[in-house]
């Protein structure tokens, strides 16, 4: 595997919302390969992808249709130095298991060899302009929301929906923080619930889309005829799906879960405690931010998080400063 890495590896990649300004530029200047990744990611979307990502503006950056093949470039390159640095000493990197938060799941699959990083690329552009279209014809918006168990907090959604629209559990990150997402009238009243319910604490998150809600229905079933019509290869090693928290290993079972995956929950906690009941002892985050290291943290103080300054390669931690 790698030095400070011991048991079985899982790797794993972040989702939307790690996104920063000057996102992989230090990696960029040190490592050839990731340089390779992102000028193929200039070249395979015809603009320069790269300049936004290291200079901005913030704002283009973080539209969805933008941050999304943005934070899939970034992930792949940080893979692709690691494997070039371990390479260097006679070594590669072998996960034993991949998985990936959301959009991370399409790193996750570049990683396990099902697609390579162009093909996924153009369709995480496609994601991202889908999901941005959705949310103009149908604004909405998400909370993130600690302290209250999902099924206090499934019930709130439940009388916000039979109020005012549509509200839905979206993510299960972590147990005592769960996102919910929704039409914007409807998650402002499920966010008054939870709080007169006994939140802890609510943050509506900076996006205008309600991912992983049935707004995104539509926007799901376009993506889906583009998933169908692209090539696929079985997975190299298990990848762990957001939909049914357990893995796939085949290419029909990678059609299904992406196909559905923008307008279903993720089921992160789920996720994660299946790779740890299959055997997973490390959990090496790769990508900008380091979000799911934490996450994963709360979920397990048994297992061992790392993300790429511990691996002792000379690669710089890919954060904000």
């Amino acid at each position: 595997m790698t030095d400070g890495v011991s048991g079985k590896l899982a790797v794993v990649f972040p989702g939307q919302g790690s996104q920063f300004v000057g996102m992989a530029q230090e990696l960029v200047a040190i490592s050839p390969a990731a340089r390779r990744v992102v000028d193929d990611a200039d070249a395979t979307l015809g603009f320069s992808l790269s300049e936004l990502m290291f200079n901005g503006p913030a704002e283009t950056l973080e539209d969805t249709i933008n941050a999304q093949p943005a934070i899939l470039t970034a992930s792949i390159a940080a893979l692709e130095a690691v494997n070039e640095r371990l390479a260097e000493r006679g070594q590669r990197l072998r996960p034993d298991m991949v998985a990936g938060h959301s959009l991370g799941e399409f790193s996750a699959l570049v990683a396990a060899g099902v697609m390579d990083f162009p093909t996924s690329l153009k369709l995480v552009r496609e994601r991202g302009r889908l999901m941005k279209e959705a949310g103009i014809e149908r604004p909405g918006g998400m909370a993130a929301v600690l302290g209250l168990d999902d099924a206090a907090l499934a019930r709130v959604c439940a009388e916000a929906s039979d109020e005012t629209g549509i509200v839905v559990l979206a993510n299960a990150n972590c147990p005592g923080q769960t996102v919910i997402s929704g039409e914007v009238g409807a998650l402002e009243r499920a966010m008054e619930l939870a709080k007169a319910r006994g939140a802890k604490r609510i943050a509506r998150l900076g996006v205008s889309i309600a991912s992983h809600s049935p707004l995104m229905a539509d926007a799901s079933a376009q993506f889906a005829e583009l998933v169908a019509a692209t090539e696929m290869n079985d997975p190299a090693f298990p990848v762990y799906a957001n939909i049914t928290a357990s893995s796939v290993i085949t290419t029909s079972d990678i059609r299904a879960e992406l196909s559905k995956q923008m307008e279903s929950p993720v089921n992160w906690t789920g996720s994660v405690q299946k790779m740890i009941e299959d055997g997973a002892t490390t959990f090496l985050e790769l990508g900008p931010g380091a979000v799911l290291g934490g996450l994963i943290k709360r979920i397990s103080r048994e297992v061992n998080n790392q993300s790429v300054s511990d691996l002792g390669l000379g690669l710089p931690v890919m954060t904000s400063k």
